[in-house]
């Protein structure tokens, strides 16, 4: 009976694309072993066996190519999980170049080897090999360590040895058998090389058969007949296309030195490291017979097996995961632990729930109240033991959101560091971004990994917690349950930080206050700077008196460290405010009266030393914990009081007032900023500080400052079409969010509706449609009652309406809010009223996306004929039509109401355009594209985005006629502009170059430039999951694209 092993128990997988190919695999197993069970979704068929010391996994393929490839490894990684590496072993078509082995001979064996620039193994573009070009799109997964090493140390073994341990293993195979008579060396008068240029005769016959002059023969070396098979390494091409022109073949190995041509290596490599190994069987000419597919079969099989004697078995691991699974430390996000100290004990004990037998999942849950130090015990234990580790990861799982965005920062170092991990690199949106992450941390070998979910205060795992209290853990909209977030695998290491009593995944630590008077001593004096305070009676006092709380310990040793004060008195200040707290609160906890005490202190010593400073604090209430920056609070210091406009006078009064603020250990400084429009760098405040700022510091809701925290934000909302507003609006969000919360408990002047608009239209933005009609449909009930129905500024909120309404794909409702606005504006206006054209071209756009292009164009006419009633453009716009707005000269207000209607002119024409090519009138329709874009350059210059916009709209419309030249070079025009406008780094994350550039990629793959259309698309879909990330409707039609493209190679 066969010997039965487990899944787990297989190492290497062979890959057989022929079954040829397969049965000299398995003439070179030394044991076989019984199948064991698969998953439904798993086809393949396998066979398992053992060389040496290694279990091996064989496959073959449903048929050859390199999408077959793929498949196959994809589903026997499924079910062989703990496979290192793979071998790719098979026949392929040699190229007769000289190598230090000598003339590349049929029967002979390639393997793929990094040379140079290569990898080892490279893919071409099969359109392009039959025109005789080659262009390399990129290379593939060079081959694990581990194999190499192993190929140097077969060679040596052979070069050394007085007969050959490869043609030794071809005699494994019986020939004496029929059916395995193909595998017997054929022979040197049967190797026939022909020069280049000469072709064969009789396509379909042997060359004997169709009188191929043996003139033109290249002789092959009497010597080389088997005895000793020849191995050459280098370059290995892989495609769909099957080479058999001998000049093509040789003008690929001069400028690239490919040595080998196959159909699979793309396919394989794209997600599993693997060498490649091809026996020769024919030159990729004319010539091309079968006779020799045995024996290179048998040839490539037999070094194959060759391998295993020379791979320690023990060295497989910790090779592959040094390869394929190392991260570097990001420490942007982890606290700094400088001021670390004490928890030595839970310290210790962390380490030995983590640092257990590897190969299960070890789990650790530091539990306790806020502030208590878990985040900081967490980085403590990541700077210690971090070298026990391949890969550290620092995910904030404060809220879903925060988690899917930190999964999201892991996906993309993944990729930085390993470009090959396809199921990554091809996500689509954030489902398959986080499983890819998860898939990652699941993969058999990667068992060194350390992740830390920081922050799961808001859990759900629908169980009622009764110890949860508004204190100790924040109910409401936030709660989630992080199973779903955790890998499948028990493999890995995890530390989940939480204020919850119901995370029961792992080993719990409870965190409480320290024990040792020693340890709280330790904290007190290094914050203050004070040594010596252990011989200090008072300061032992103190510390007795804050009750082991690492926070309040911190912060009153860092006002220590401010001030002249003695410990004594700063008891006696202590005392005070903590009778204060007990008469004002009497229901705070202690645990928050005594770090609430603490603060008070400071924040009045702060208030005595900047008022300034203690005025942001109480604002901050008001803003979101995480990131304040200086343009954020400087946007609405011109409606702000005075403090305000004096914080933000300059970046200087600022920092200065920041400064005061960390040096009392209220605030940290965020990580620095490097991604284009992010703007500054921001501030953070710890969440049991931000509670006392909501429930101590403002004694109930401080109706000026939190207004003034809402008019910042809202005035710093710009429009979608600036150039850097994405990163922004994204980094606004969670202080729009905060905005919302205080927006049912704010009482806002009426002339503070605005702040609902802007918000609204954020939300619009950002595609969070429900909170956006929640805010114009507040803004609309509160104009209309005031103002009436046909006011301007309540006619704004139906805009807004309409806008979201056309956003949603609902185009019944938007029609409905255009008409009604149309009516209200209609009463009393002149024709050319900017509010009344707007409302015209809104609804003709509403019905051009309905195909009503009759009605269309009915709206736009009639909007085109007030813009020239107003004079903004004149009759028949000729390129003279918008110079006047220059005339203008200094009067600033009239300059940029008259901008406003030239831009919306603009715009309006450009419309027209887009719905004449719809109506098949193309001449009209091109000439419009044409005035835009003249208009625009007129007004913003020839590499402004809003002109360049227009030119990629003309690009499509050449491309859409059949006018290919026309449209690229309209689409490269306006990526050059992009260029220059934004710079070489912005314009790869700005979404309207990337939208040109994907476009681009259309016309490359409609022109049969398969090669340029994959760059292009790769480009634009790396873009936009920087700027948009990967949820968005146009990264999974890149991602559609690229798919479709890659399947039809």
């Amino acid at each position: 009976m066969s010997k039965r092993l487990s899944h787990d128990d297989y190492k290497v997988g062979w890959i057989c694309p022929l079954q040829i190919e397969q049965i000299a695999a398995m003439e070179m197993l030394d044991e076989e072993h019984a199948s064991l069970p698969q998953s439904p979704a798993d086809h393949n068929v396998y066979s398992l066996g053992r060389i040496a010391e290694h279990n091996v996994v064989i496959a073959g393929l449903h048929g050859p190519g390199n999408n077959s490839a793929a498949t196959v490894i994809t589903q026997m990684r499924m079910t062989f999980r703990n496979l290192r590496y793979g071998l790719l072993v098979g026949i392929g078509g040699g190229v007769p170049v000289e190598t230090e082995e000598g003339r590349i001979r049929l029967g002979h064996v390639v393997i793929s080897r990094p040379t140079g620039t290569s990898s080892g193994a490279v893919q071409y573009d099969h359109g392009k090999a039959r025109d005789g070009k080659f262009e390399r799109t990129g290379a593939l997964a060079p081959p694990p360590t581990a194999l190499l090493n192993a190929v140097r140390a077969l060679e040596v073994r052979r070069a050394r040895a007085a007969n050959d341990f490869v043609a030794k293993d071809i005699k494994r195979i019986d020939t004496s058998l029929r059916k395995l008579r193909c595998f017997s060396f054929p022979g040197i008068p049967n190797d026939r090389l022909y020069q280049p240029g000469y072709l064969h005769n009789l396509p379909g016959a042997s060359c004997s058969e169709s009188g191929c002059d043996d003139a033109y023969r290249i002789e092959r070396a009497s010597d080389d007949d088997g005895t000793y098979v020849n191995v050459h390494a280098g370059t290995i091409a892989s495609g769909e296309l099957v080479v058999k022109d001998a000049q093509l073949r040789d003008l690929l190995a001069k400028d690239y030195g490919v040595l080998c041509f196959e159909m699979e290596a793309a396919g394989a490599l794209v997600d599993f490291p693997c060498l490649v190994i091809r026996g020769i069987s024919d030159y990729c000419d004319s010539h091309k017979n079968d006779d020799w597919h045995g024996y290179a079969a048998a040839a490539a099989a037999a070094y194959a097996r060759q391998l295993f004697m020379f791979m320690p078995v023990d060295d497989v691991p910790a090779r592959f995961i040094v390869d394929r699974f190392t991260l570097t430390l990001d420490v942007s996000e982890i606290f700094e632990v400088n001021r670390f100290i004490a928890r030595e004990r839970e310290l210790k004990r962390l380490h030995e729930i983590l640092g257990g037998t590897f190969g299960q999942r070890r789990t650790a849950v530091l539990q306790g109240l806020g502030g208590i130090g878990k985040t900081q015990l967490s980085a403590a234990y990541i700077r210690r033991f971090r070298k026990h580790y391949t890969a550290v990861l620092w995910l904030n799982a404060r809220d879903e959101d925060s988690l899917r965005r930190s999964l999201t920062r892991v996906a993309k170092r993944i990729l930085q560091q390993h470009p090959f991990v396809s199921y990554i690199k091809n996500a689509q949106d954030f489902a398959t971004v986080i499983e890819g992450v998860k898939r990652w941390l699941d993969e058999s070998g990667n068992e060194h990994w350390l992740a830390i979910y920081d922050n799961y205060d808001d859990v759900d795992f629908g169980v009622w917690d009764p110890q949860q209290t508004d204190s100790s853990t924040r109910k409401g909209q936030r709660a989630y349950d992080i199973r779903r977030f955790l890998p499948n695998v028990d493999q890995g290491a995890v530390i989940i930080t939480t204020r919850s009593t119901l995370v029961k995944i792992g080993e719990c630590i409870h965190l409480r206050k320290l024990g040792s008077v020693d340890d709280s001593m330790a904290i007190l004096s290094s914050m203050s700077n004070r040594p010596g305070l252990e011989h200090d009676p008072s300061a032992i006092e103190l510390a007795n008196r804050l009750d082991g709380l690492p926070l309040a310990l911190a912060t009153a040793g860092a006002y220590l460290d401010q001030v002249t004060t003695t410990c004594r008195e700063y008891l006696r200040l202590y005392e005070t405010s903590w009778l204060r707290l007990q008469q004002a609160s009497p229901m705070l906890p202690q645990y928050d009266r005594a770090m609430y005490s603490t603060w008070n202190i400071s924040y009045n010593h702060v208030e005595h030393q900047n008022k300034t400073s203690a005025l942001l604090l109480r604002a901050w209430a008001y803003f979101d914990k995480e990131d304040l920056w200086y343009e954020l609070l400087k946007a609405g210091s011109s409606r702000g009081p005075k403090w305000l406009r004096d914080l933000t006078e300059d970046k200087l009064a600022f920092d200065t007032g920041m400064r005061i603020l960390f040096s009392h250990d209220f605030v940290e400084a965020g990580p620095p900023i490097n991604e284009t429009g992010q703007q500054s760098q921001g501030y953070s405040v710890h969440e049991c500080v931000h509670e006392w700022m909501k429930n101590a510091l403002n004694d109930g809701a401080d109706n000026s400052m939190a207004r003034t925290a809402m008019v910042c934000v809202a005035s710093h909302i710009h429009e979608e079409s600036e150039r850097e507003s994405w990163w922004l609006q994204r980094r606004l969000l969670q202080h729009t969010n905060r905005c919302r919360e205080l927006i049912d408990t704010v009482e806002l002047e009426f002339d503070d509706e605005w702040i609902l608009m802007a918000v609204g239209n954020l939300y619009t933005h950002q595609n969070r449609l429900d909170e956006a009609k929640d805010m114009y449909s507040r803004a609309l009930t509160t104009r209309t009652k005031v103002l009436g129905a046909e006011h301007q500024l309540t006619l704004d909120c139906l805009h807004g309406l309409g806008n979201l309404y056309l956003k949603q794909g609902k185009l019944t409702k938007a029609e409905r809010m255009y008409k009604d606005l149309l009516t209200g504006r209609e009463k009393g206006l002149s024709a050319d009223d900017d509010l009344l054209l707007d409302a015209l071209h809104c609804l003709g756009y509403v019905y051009a996306l309905q195909g009503e292009h009759a009605k269309a164009e009915y709206f736009y006419d009639r909007a085109l004929a007030g813009y020239r009633k107003g004079g903004i453009i004149d009759g028949d716009m000729s390129n003279e039509t918008f110079g006047n707005i220059q005339s203008l000269g200094n009067c600033e207000n009239q300059y940029a109401k008259r901008e406003r209607k030239i831009r919306a002119a603009l715009k309006l024409i450009g419309n027209l355009g887009t719905l004449y090519e719809a109506q098949n009138r193309p001449r009209a329709a091109e000439w419009m594209f044409k005035q835009a874009m003249r208009g625009y350059e007129q007004l913003v210059g020839c590499d402004d985005p809003l002109t360049l916009s227009v030119v990629n709209n003309l690009g499509l419309f050449y491309k859409n006629v059949g006018q290919f030249q026309e449209a690229e070079t309209m689409y490269e025009k306006a990526l050059q502009g992009y260029e220059r406008s934004l710079g070489s780094v912005a314009v790869k994350t700005f979404v309207p170059a990337l939208t040109t550039l994907s476009n681009l990629g259309r016309l490359y793959e409609r022109l049969g430039r398969v090669e340029e259309a994959m760059d292009h698309y790769m480009r634009a879909q790396d873009g936009i999951l920087t700027a948009q990330g990967p949820d968005c409707g146009p990264y999974r039609l890149l991602s559609d694209w690229i798919s479709s493209l890659e399947a039809s190679r």
